[in-house]
């Protein structure tokens, strides 16, 4: 398995990541929002409900 981040092989204690250092940064994309679904927003779909 390689690091979702960087593609070095991952290390056992961070698996799926490399290093801390790349958990961290996987984390920090997760907190600002970075990794999104694709779909509409809850309010359009609200929208179209009432239509």
């Amino acid at each position: 398995m390689t690091c979702p981040i960087c593609n070095k092989p991952s290390h056992p204690v961070h698996k799926p990541f490399c290093s801390r250092r790349c958990a961290e940064v996987d984390l920090g994309r997760w907190m600002t929002d970075s990794y999104k679904l694709p779909g509409s927003s809850p309010s359009e779909d609200e929208d179209d409900a009432e239509n």
